[in-house]
């Protein structure tokens, strides 16, 4: 069997860094990418350089992407699958006192540089009638407070992912979103600014998803049968369900 290809964003940490462990486990080929080459650095030195080739760039930085593109090894350059997985939510505030400049970090990381990336691999994944698996969020689909641009973020990765099904139509490339619900990851830490007890207090008793389920779940995606594809697959805590509806009364 040939040996296949992966292209992992974010993969510093949560699930990125778990998938690429979860691929190179299954005989993958892996391009891990992330902003800290700190982190990066350590998974060439466990696995070798024939197996992961990183590419430490911030994915806002549409430059370095192309430059880290272009600087591929040839064993690296025949992409078969794009996972986009980087991506952040910023604040916890409503909207009216939401710090504008979180927002747009949101979407220049969640949509612009998702879109960047898809686009600029399209070619190569059509040639090699390969996949993408965007990494969503319920938060795409139900509405909280203080969910307002970074819900809206991930609103765009699950319609655009439906949109390139369409698109692709005859193309062979399989398209996949799936959406997580709560996951304990360093998720609410970069939400928080770094605050442990808060992320320790969201998932005390809880027992979330973890980075390694959703890396299993992008592995049995990409490993089904070509005629097969996965549109969206939405993962919650069994002790985690949609929310309510708010009422406010006034007094």
């Amino acid at each position: 069997m040939t040996t296949k290809t992966a292209w992992i964003t974010g993969a510093t940490s949560g699930f990125g860094a778990a998938a690429v462990e979860r691929f190179v486990a299954g005989g993958w080929r892996v391009i891990a990418s992330g902003r800290r080459a700190e982190r990066l650095q350590p998974l060439v030195e466990r696995h070798g350089a024939e197996r992961v080739h990183i590419a430490a760039f911030d994915m806002r930085d549409e430059a370095a992407l192309r430059a880290a593109h272009a600087a591929l090894p040839p064993a690296f350059a025949g992409i078969d699958l794009l996972v986009n997985n980087a991506g952040l939510a910023l604040g916890t505030a409503p909207a009216q006192q939401a710090d504008l400049s979180q927002w747009k970090q949101m979407i220049d990381t969640n949509v612009t540089a998702l879109v960047t990336i898809t686009h600029l691999l399209l070619p190569q994944l059509i040639e090699r009638r390969g996949a993408i698996v965007n990494i969503s969020s319920i938060s795409g689909s139900y509405a909280y407070r203080g969910g307002n641009v970074y819900g809206g973020s991930k609103a765009f990765v699950t319609q655009f992912s439906q949109n390139l099904r369409v698109d692709l139509l005859g193309t062979g490339v399989r398209v996949s979103s799936i959406e997580p619900g709560m996951a304990e990851t360093e998720f609410t830490l970069v939400r928080t600014g770094g605050d442990q007890a808060a992320s320790d207090q969201l998932y005390a008793g809880v027992h979330p998803i973890t980075a390694s389920d959703i890396a299993d779940t992008i592995w049995w995606i990409a490993n089904l049968p070509p005629h097969l594809n996965i549109n969206r697959v939405e993962v919650m805590p069994v002790n985690q369900s949609a929310a309510g509806l708010q009422v406010h009364r006034d007094s």
